[in-house]
């Protein structure tokens, strides 16, 4: 039944995907963490960028942003990320770079909602002692912040891992560029819908259950 399958190194295409998501939830926490900072930052040009950033980025399809990371920063603005001799390696980082770019503005309005429920008297209590902002940030506010949000991360995870489908647009090998293929080569529409959507179901799936519990989990006790 699922002979169509031989010749073709679905496991390896669905570990791209898996690398792509990876290394991009990784980055678009970290970036939007600190566009979450900027956002709640005492300082106005901070607070500015980081309100520009999100309400620009989050309102441009990403297939635009996808698209513009190899076009227009590779091609024209001669961006290779290292890898100016390995497209299939330049592509890829690429790749990561627009969804990070794409992703940390869903990140960091994520972040900022759990930071609106930590009490502000912690935060007045912290800076009456001393502290500085970042430090209130960091060892007060976050911390209590990341535990509230763990859910809408959850979300935001499940969102990127399918969202790595666009990178087919600038022939990154991952689940989706092998299936356009698969289907152009195969007479077997329905059955190769099948097994890629039945492998999204797989990498999706657990993690939200598990993030779902880790939310409960953890929850901050008010």
């Amino acid at each position: 039944m699922f002979d169509f399958l031989d010749g073709y190194d679905v496991l390896g295409a669905f570990w791209m995907t898996v690398k792509l998501t990876a290394l991009s939830a990784l980055g678009s926490l970290v970036w939007g963490t600190l566009l979450a900072a900027m956002r709640v930052s005492p300082v106005p040009l901070l607070r500015g960028f980081g309100t520009a950033y999100v309400n620009i980025v989050r309102n441009i399809p990403l297939t635009v942003i996808i698209v513009f990371s190899s076009l227009g920063l590779a091609d024209i603005f001669g961006v290779t990320m290292g890898a100016a001799d390995d497209f299939k390696v330049q592509g890829f980082r690429l790749a990561v770079l627009g969804l990070v770019g794409y992703t940390s503005a869903f990140v960091c309005e994520a972040v900022r909602s759990g930071i609106n429920t930590v009490p502000v008297g912690q935060a007045e209590a912290a800076r009456a002692i001393g502290l500085s902002f970042s430090q209130v940030l960091r060892l007060i506010i976050l911390p209590q912040a990341f535990r509230a949000v763990i859910g809408p991360l959850a979300n935001v995870l499940i969102a990127l891992t399918k969202n790595t489908t666009v990178a087919a647009a600038i022939g990154v090998a991952e689940a989706a560029t092998l299936m356009k293929t698969m289907i152009e080569n195969e007479a077997q529409t329905i059955a190769i819908g099948a097994v890629f959507a039945f492998g999204f179901v797989v990498l999706t799936l657990p993690t939200g259950l598990l993030l779902g519990w880790l939310s409960k989990r953890l929850a901050v006790k008010r």
